[in-house]
């Protein structure tokens, strides 16, 4: 990038180490780094990105694997920026795109709104909830949704129906060069008490806790489950349970986790996903798709 961006408000970093932004620990650096100050400076920052700049947009980074060699182009940062979260009279949740799950499942119970209690149990943040269709215990971010907000490259911001968007298992399509913002949540109409969602929360991280590695740096579920069947099954069927590649191993806790133990490289947790992939394959048949995004070079 060769233009140069000036009024900004935010922060901007150069080839920022992606693995201090990831819940894996790891990652490359990105040639820039840019956490805006809020949804004006967001855009105006945007406005001024030459159109051939690759531009990603990190919440969490939860889902994510950051190969090695890093992000060539930019890397938007929305966690803590995009951050509203209100209740309009109609009933309806505004989570901005930077807002936690666990914050909007919190904030729902607060009002004594039911149906997003699931959400406590995604570890990132609404942006990424909308752009994968997330779930956990059963719920989907998209059974929730009424309409979202979205922003282009160049900075324009559009309400989108969720009839514009198409939906299914772990993927959303929406229109080219554009990304979530903020989303409009339609929970149940009838009003619960503030106390049963709560506890219903606290059960649903408990199961989390006793069922998965969340102690340790991992990306969340690695692969999708396949029809009538759980990805962690046929996994552990192979006998995978604790198989290490370098620092990185899938879990002994939850074979559909794969942990970095302690300087694991994006290339070593890659191998792992493609030997998991591959023994399910030849024992099953089973094409196991991934979860996980990757992005970026690999290392030299």
């Amino acid at each position: 990038m060769t233009a140069r961006i000036t009024a900004l408000r935010g922060t901007l970093l150069l080839d920022e180490p992606m693995a201090e932004h990831t819940s894996w620990r790891i990652g490359g650096p990105a040639d820039r780094f840019y956490k805006p100050a809020d949804v004006d400076d967001l855009q105006a920052f945007l406005a001024q990105l030459p159109a051939a700049e690759p531009l990603y947009w990190l919440g969490l980074g939860s889902n994510l694997l950051v190969r090695d060699g890093g992000i060539r182009g930019t890397v938007i940062c929305t966690t803590g920026v995009l951050d509203t979260l209100t209740v309009d009279a109609s009933g309806q949740v505004y989570a901005g795109a930077g807002v936690t799950c666990a914050k909007v499942a919190r904030f729902c119970a607060r009002q004594g709104l039911q149906a997003a209690e699931f959400l406590a149990g995604i570890p990132g943040t609404m942006g990424g909830a909308l752009a994968m269709n997330a779930g956990a215990f059963g719920g989907e971010t998209w059974e929730l949704v009424a309409r979202a907000e979205t922003m282009d490259r160049h900075g324009v911001r559009r309400v989108r129906a969720r009839e514009e968007f198409t939906v299914a298992y772990r993927q959303v399509k929406m229109p080219a060069g554009e990304w979530f913002i903020g989303a409009w949540l339609r929970l149940d109409a009838r009003s619960g008490s503030e106390a049963a969602g709560k506890d219903r929360i606290k059960q649903l991280l408990e199961q989390r806790n006793r069922t998965q590695p969340t102690s340790q740096p991992s990306a969340g579920s690695t692969f999708r489950n396949p029809p009538g069947d759980y990805a962690a099954r046929l996994i552990e069927a192979c006998g995978l349970k604790g198989r290490c590649v370098g620092k990185a191993c899938i879990s002994e806790k939850h074979a559909n986790f794969i942990i970095n133990t302690g300087g694991a490289l994006a290339s070593e947790v890659e191998q792992l996903m493609a030997l998991a992939a591959q023994e399910v394959k030849n024992k099953f048949g089973v094409e196991l798709i991934r979860e996980v995004h990757i992005v970026g070079e690999n290392g030299r």
